[in-house]
């Protein structure tokens, strides 16, 4: 009874990690010249080849996630991806202005749900999971 109920929760997180990107992914794509327009403001280089990353690291990825495809892999990539955001985005020690707090809340937030993708690369995508239907198993 214990492995349901941690399949189950698993199988929770997957879904509540992947939601986050899924709406912000769409936020993005429906709104895509000011998604460039942000990120050429943030002075990312290339911001339309950053946004178009952003919107397959939030839509298609996070969808694999959700379902449990390729779970253990794709969980490692979002969680760098979610630093790499995290150290272009959310750099409260150069804030010096009232945003400073909400950029450290973000940060921090965003170490959070690093974390929750690096315990899905090391739990895998549980027994509700297209990895598990199809017997894929990461050997690490």
């Amino acid at each position: 009874m214990l492995h349901e109920v941690n399949d189950v929760v698993i199988l929770t997180a997957r879904i509540f990690l992947a939601l986050l990107f899924l709406i912000f992914g769409w936020r993005k794509i429906r709104d895509y010249p000011g998604t460039v327009s942000q990120m050429a403001q943030d002075r990312l280089p290339m911001p339309g080849l950053a946004a178009a990353i952003a919107i397959f690291m939030e839509r298609p990825v996070s969808i694999a996630i959700a379902i449990g495809l390729l779970t253990q892999p794709l969980a490692i990539l979002v969680a760098l991806y979610t630093l790499g955001t995290s150290l272009a985005e959310h750099r409260f020690w150069r804030v010096r202005d009232a945003h400073w707090l909400e950029s450290m809340e973000n940060f921090f937030k965003n170490l959070a749900i690093m974390g929750g993708f690096l315990l899905l690369f090391v739990t895998g995508g549980g027994k509700y999971s297209v990895d598990s239907w199809l017997g894929i198993s990461v050997p690490w």
